[in-house]
């Protein structure tokens, strides 16, 4: 699978997970509410940053490349928590 294919399957997984999340916001408590507003700053911020990575694939760094990777990485994991916070 080539990286852009990983990065398009990992942005997948974010979005299916942030849709699940943002379903039952309206059942969460405000704390929930507060991390969910501050991970849909850093969801902007990647899905920027993904689109400069994809347009530019072939140019991206090594460095620009793992960096995306764990951004992506660290927003999958985080929206998976306030999911399974709402269950």
């Amino acid at each position: 699978m080539s990286f852009q294919d990983e990065l398009k399957k990992l942005s997948e997984k974010i979005k299916q997970y942030r849709d699940e999340a943002r379903v039952q916001m309206h059942l969460a408590r405000e704390d929930v509410k507060d991390e969910w507003d501050d991970l849909e700053k850093e969801w902007d911020r990647f899905r920027a940053k993904l689109e400069d990575i994809l347009h530019d694939a072939e140019n991206a760094s090594h460095e620009t490349r793992q960096a995306a990777e764990k951004l992506g990485q660290t927003l999958k994991d985080n929206y998976e928590e306030i999911r399974n916070k709402l269950k």
